[in-house]
């Protein structure tokens, strides 16, 4: 049996005794010291060396990742601006607070914004020539929105003027825009957002294009002032955005029948060419006022699809079955979930949509409909006209994204607004 060290010890004292008793009685009187072998240098033992800790691997890089949420058009119609007025003071922030959490948790977040802003000094008007005030502009700011494109059929309802106020509104709040501009050289340049993730920086670029101006025209001296459709265009501006350093190329595409859920076959060929092109990622749809389907094609850059959106409907509105048709109350949040994996490109892994709807009655509180179905106290919306309004979205959206439920959480800092060149 092995000795432990305790056993070792115990024995070492038993013949320290013995050892001493002998000395006492003479026994080993005359042996002298005792000798000792000796060992040849050679054959000693070397020290043992302290074990030293070996330097730990570093971890492995981790993907970059990011979420998009996208909402439909902002139009503000006069009883949505009353609403918005409470003692002479106009303030949005009340009737966009119900989406505050999808918003702020987006790590970008971009609207549609349908109509231009007022020029300084005129009047505001609603419908058919819209001209509306800069607050809803700050309001988008303070609630997280990043920036917005510009360009549709109402962009030029107030002359060059109204374009210029909308995009001066636009910078004073630091917000993006894409779409409109002042300038050929702002024309040319893409809005840029700059985000920085696991070490990299990720650079989304943002174009905007509009089917037609209701038959307005643009200023004789500024014939870029809107972005109108012309695929190859848009593609080369797209190529250019991605040869000049964009990672993601996002397009807003203001097209389609209003009110009608179907798309147009001009919006899908758009589309198709697009996703055709391999330089555009995502697709976001406007116009029509009513939610479309949110479908995935064959393309998109190193042939990984292209996820298409063809109308997200309305994000305020006053619009509903009494004007238009019940769909209009209701609209789509879209969120795209962004992965650069180490030494990658960025590409969009998936797509998800949320519904919402607008509570004319409540004063026109915008909610995600998974909000107001979990408590319906809060608005005026009775559980049964949630549900349905819900399902309406979701006949029309269609089954290839998956609905989400519940708002996003920041992966990172704040996006950085590049300045389109002035």
């Amino acid at each position: 049996m092995r000795r432990g060290p305790a056993a070792g010890l115990a024995a070492l004292g038993l013949a320290g005794g013995v050892l001493a008793g002998a000395l006492t009685s003479g026994t080993f009187a005359d042996a002298g010291p005792t000798p000792q072998p000796t060992v040849p240098a050679a054959e000693r033992p070397t020290p043992a060396t302290p074990a030293t800790s070996a330097t730990p691997a570093p971890p492995p890089p981790e993907p970059a990742v990011f979420t998009l949420v996208a909402a439909g058009d902002v139009l503000l119609h006069a009883p949505v601006t009353q609403s918005a007025t409470h003692g002479g003071v106009l303030d949005y922030s009340d009737l966009l607070s119900g989406l505050d959490p999808w918003v702020q948790g987006a790590d970008l977040a971009l609207c549609h914004f349908e109509t231009p802003v007022a020029p300084p000094g005129e009047r505001v008007t609603t419908y058919p020539m819209f001209g509306v005030p800069a607050q809803i502009v700050t309001d988008l700011a303070e609630q997280g929105w990043d920036g917005c494109s510009t360009a549709s059929n109402h962009s030029i309802d107030r002359g060059w003027p109204g374009i210029v106020a909308t995009l001066d509104a636009f910078d004073a709040a630091g917000l993006g825009h894409a779409g409109t501009a002042r300038s050929a050289a702002e024309a040319d340049a893409p809005q840029l957002y700059r985000l920085e993730r696991a070490d990299r920086t990720l650079t989304v670029a943002h174009l905007s294009v509009t089917y037609g101006l209701n038959g307005l025209t643009l200023p004789a001296a500024a014939p870029w002032a809107v972005e109108l459709v012309d695929v190859e265009t848009t593609v080369a501006r797209a190529a250019a955005a991605r040869a000049a350093g964009a990672d993601l190329v996002v397009v807003s595409l203001h097209d389609g029948v209003e009110y009608r859920a179907e798309p147009t076959d001009e919006q899908r060929v758009v589309a198709q060419a697009l996703a055709a092109s391999g330089v555009v990622d995502l697709v976001l749809g406007h116009h029509a006022h009513v939610p479309q389907p949110v479908v995935r094609l064959d393309g998109g850059p190193d042939g990984s699809g292209m996820w298409v959106a063809y109308g997200l409907g309305n994000l305020v509105s006053n619009q509903s079955a009494g004007c238009c048709t019940a769909a209009s109350s209701s609209g789509v949040l879209l969120t795209a979930t962004v992965v650069a994996q180490p030494g990658q490109p960025a590409r969009v892994t998936g797509v998800e949509w949320t519904p919402i709807t607008v509570d004319r009655a409540a004063g026109h509180r915008v909610r995600a409909l998974p909000d107001a179905e979990a408590d319906p106290s809060a608005g005026t919306l009775a559980p049964a006209e949630l549900a349905a309004r819900a399902q309406r979205v979701r006949d029309v959206v269609g089954e290839q994204a998956p609905e989400r439920t519940a708002p996003p959480e920041p992966t990172g800092p704040a996006p950085v607004v590049v300045p389109r060149a002035a």
